[in-house]
This record gives structure tokens, sequence and C-alpha cells, in this order.
């Protein structure tokens, strides 16, 4: 009966697997690495393994369909070579500035107007939220349609205005005309994102420094310059940051507007080296033009970066 009743005793007194399960969730060294590897795994999938695959490829001649072979970094010098890289490479930072500059400029005016009191304002903010949402090869098809030259909505319009005169520009066939058609796409569709965040921003400000502004006697220009713009300085260089990026890896809409013609006047990193890696088939070469992207992301990225850590502190 003793012994029997000591067994009992311990079977009851072992925890069940639910409570010890229970019991390592709770501890910190274990949640932390459990809540992490879902996001570390994809990482190490979606953008490790890809970026390893092609520093191989870039220092390679890998070609579609032949065994390939080290050649250090001969395709990153053979790219000067080329005029349609070089035209790439100057059009990639024309393309990023015009239109990360234009976003910034609209972005705040738009953020600015839509932190007014207006009627049925939170339809109007979610209306301004629609070119970030609508899928960008669809909308970029849209603007496609636009651009025609043969029956262009922009060309009827701005010839009923009297701007142009008849029969109005080729947008997608003329080397400076595309350039300035696909800085427009992007601008449209990146200015909700500038004009939400930036508006995110506006909402924070305290309304009490403004009220001692304009009982100090400052006008709404100067309101703007020594209370809001300080204050937003922290935020608009996160948005200006963000957007570098994603404007300077743009493909979707280059691709499907004018897929880097005329004349390369309109490729990115991006078109061409997917143009030269999968169309051609030299994946080496492609691999390079890609990995351009990295240093010319990495000091924009640095600069910006110290930049919001002066207005930090």
């Amino acid at each position: 009966m003793a012994i029997g009743s000591v067994g009992v005793v311990t079977a009851s007194a072992r925890p069940s697997l639910r409570a010890r399960l229970s019991e390592l969730l709770d501890r910190e060294s274990w949640l932390g690495p459990i809540f992490v590897s879902p996001a570390l795994v994809l990482l190490l999938l979606l953008v490790a393994y890809p970026f390893f695959m092609a520093l191989y490829f870039s220092v390679s001649n890998a070609f579609i369909g032949r065994p390939s072979n080290f050649i250090g970094i001969r395709n990153f010098v053979r790219l000067w070579e080329s005029d349609a890289f070089r035209q790439t490479f100057q059009n990639a930072f024309v393309f990023c500035g015009a239109a990360v500059g234009a976003k910034v400029v609209l972005g705040i005016s738009l953020a600015l107007l839509l932190n007014q009191q207006l009627w049925f304002k939170r339809m109007i903010r979610g209306a301004v939220l629609l070119p970030w949402v609508i899928p960008t090869a669809l909308s970029t098809l849209g603007w496609s349609w636009m651009f025609n030259s043969l029956y262009s909505v922009v060309n009827w319009t701005l010839l009923a205005i009297g701007i142009i005169d008849p029969p109005g520009p080729n947008w997608l066939g003329q080397k400076y005309y595309a350039m300035a058609a696909v800085i427009i796409v992007n601008i449209w569709r990146g200015l909700p994102f500038f004009a939400i965040t930036l508006l995110a921003g506006l909402v924070a400000i305290p309304k009490e420094l403004y009220e001692a502004a304009e009982a100090d006697g400052a006008g709404p220009i100067a309101r703007f310059w020594y209370v809001t713009l300080p204050l937003l300085k922290g935020v608009l260089g996160i948005v200006v940051l963000f957007s570098t990026i994603f404007t300077f890896s743009e493909f979707n809409i280059i691709y499907v507007l004018t897929h880097g013609g005329p004349m390369n006047s309109t490729h990115l990193f991006a078109t061409l080296a997917r143009q030269v890696g999968l169309e051609t088939g030299r994946i080496g070469e492609g691999a390079a033009i890609s990995l351009y992207l990295f240093p010319a992301l990495m000091i924009v990225v640095w600069a910006q970066l110290r930049f919001v850590r002066k207005q930090a502190y």
C-alpha cells in the first residue's frame, strides 16, 4: 500500500506537456528566438540567398545553357564600355532625383491640405490612398493608354487648354518625353505614401505651438518654416529614405510603360538587368548590373541616415 501510494503521488506531481510548454514559453531566452525565427527564415530565403547567388553569378561568365567559370570583376569593368549601361547609370539618378524631389514638395503640400478642416475629410483621405493600393502593373497599364500617341487623354487635355500645338508629343516614343512620363507615373503612385505619413507627423504636432507662434505675430509661412518644418524633419527624413530606395529600384512602371526605351533612355538598373540577364541569357552581366544598385543605395542611405540622426539629437 505504501509503495503504491508513493507511485500515485509521483505520477500526479509530474507536470503535463502543456504545463512544461507554457513554462518554456515564459522564458525570454526562448520566446524571443521563436518569434524572430519566421522572419529570419524569410530573410534568408528571399533576401540573403538571392543576394549571394547574384554575387556568385556576377564574378562568373554564366550564360544560360552552359557551365560558368570564375572571371573576377571583369563583368563590372566591361559594363562601362556599354553605352546602354552608361545611359542607365545616368537615368537612375535623374529619375530618382526628379521623382523624389517632386514627391517631397507635393507630399508636404498635400499633407498640409489634408490636415485642414474639410468636408468629407475621411473619404478624401481614403481616395488619396488609391494610387498606392492599386496594383502597380494595372494602374501603369491605364497610364500607358493615357499616354498613347493616337488617343492620348493627356494630349487631348493639353490641346484643349492650349498648352501644346497639334498633334502633340509622342510621350512614350520620344526620349525626353518618355522619361517625363515615367517620372509622372512614379510621382502619382508614390505621392500617397508621402502625404499620409507626413500627415501623421503633422497631427502629432501640438496645437499650442501654433497658437503661441500666432500670438507672437507669426504668419502662415513663418509658422510653417519655424514650427512645422523643424518638427517634421525626422519623419520627412525617414519617408525620403524609403522613397529613395523604392524609386531607385523601380521596375514595374518602366517595364510596363516603355520597356526601357526609346533607345535605352528610360532604362533603370532593374530593367536593364532583366533585359541583359534573362532576355539575352548573359546571367553574369545581368547580375553585375543589378549589384550596381547596392553601393549606390548604400551611399544614399548612409547620407540620409546621418541627416536623420542629426535631427534626432
